[in-house]
């Protein structure tokens, strides 16, 4: 499901500000949502009171409100490389699966972005450890100072694989995530009866809060077992306030099953489905006002605040061919050249 076409008037490091600016806003805004998501997963919260809403006044009271971001500096952080790292992947994985025409099927591209999102995820997975190290804490008596005190706390306690720890529930999690995407794309026009080429802005804004609910839903149990595998910890308080003891990752599906049942899976929820909607509208919207700046930059719009072209320019030249040419009309260097045999 694409969010954004790509648009060949920003440079590859434009886009990729574009993007690092709008999910660094749009997690910063919706920090305590996944906050209470991720503690709900855990079972920190377990009996002191029911709900996303519960979880955040509770915190807020015991730990200040400062509390409710923890971990959203580290999830900052690891989105310039995780975006890096994905959108280089996505292009190898779509030269892989392109045809000889230049085509490629949406399944396909589907596949590219999950085997892309995959890979980005292993490689920068350590920091998502140590995020969810973070959120489980007791910000008043902390085990962990900050993202190189985490990184060099769990190296020598518990080595370096311990970083990895719940690394195989992203790999079988991508799986129901990749078949959600593909179903709700599968009936985009059944829904709206219509075109997907047609679809207005707004539809498409639907359309990926819809993909990224039925995902998340389908993925929500493999998730909640590599969380738990993230927090504990037998040099943490508690085992990282981790509510089952368990021994390896089937163990866990296991414990947690036999211990609060098969919706026991889903603890976090509710708080996961509320922040889709700010999430990715926050997002999309910074993305676009971002994309504006940098189209008034490159002089491809008259005014950073709409979209109305500049008179007299090519719309389809590259950033760097438009700075060329522009150049070329300033030096006065353009000469008439005379048809030649």
């Amino acid at each position: 499901m694409a969010t954004w076409r790509r648009d060949g008037r920003l440079t590859g490091s434009q886009r990729l500000l574009c993007a690092g600016l709008a999910g660094a806003l749009s997690l910063s805004l919706t920090a305590p949502l996944e906050l209470a998501t991720v503690l709900g997963q855990v079972g920190v919260a377990r009996g002191q009171g029911c709900g996303p809403w519960a979880t955040v006044r509770r915190l807020w009271r015991t730990e200040g409100p400062r509390a409710l971001w923890k971990g959203n500096a580290v999830a900052c952080l690891r989105l310039f490389p995780c975006s890096a790292v994905q959108l280089g992947a996505y292009r190898k994985f779509v030269v892989m699966f392109t045809d000889d025409l230049g085509h490629i099927s949406q399944w396909s591209s589907i596949v590219a972005g999950s085997l892309a999102g995959m890979v980005s995820t292993i490689v920068t997975y350590p920091t998502d450890l140590i995020k969810t190290r973070l959120i489980v804490q007791n910000m008043l008596e902390p085990s962990y100072r900050g993202l190189v005190h985490a990184f060099s706390t769990i190296y020598q306690q518990e080595g370096f694989l311990a970083l990895y720890r719940g690394v195989t529930l992203t790999i079988l999690g991508a799986l129901p995530f990749s078949a959600g995407s593909l179903l709700v794309y599968m009936n985009l026009e059944k829904i709206w009866n219509g075109p997907r080429d047609r679809f207005s802005l707004l539809q498409n804004f639907a359309n990926v809060c819809l993909s990224a609910a039925v995902s998340q839903t389908l993925s929500f149990p493999f998730d909640t077992v590599k969380r738990k595998m993230q927090a504990q910890s037998p040099y943490l308080p508690y085992y990282g306030g981790v509510d089952v003891r368990f021994s390896g990752a089937v163990d866990c599906f296991q414990q947690i099953v036999k211990a609060q049942g098969v919706l026991g899976l889903w603890n976090g929820l509710t708080a996961n489905l509320l922040k889709i909607i700010p999430y990715f509208g926050v997002m999309f919207s910074t993305f676009e006002f971002c994309k504006r700046i940098f189209l008034y930059q490159n002089g491809y719009i008259m005014s950073p605040v709409s979209y109305k072209l500049t008179p007299g320019v090519d719309q389809s030249l590259k950033p760097q061919e438009l700075r060329e040419l522009n150049k070329f009309f300033k030096t006065g260097n353009l000469k008439s050249k005379k048809p030649t045999l």
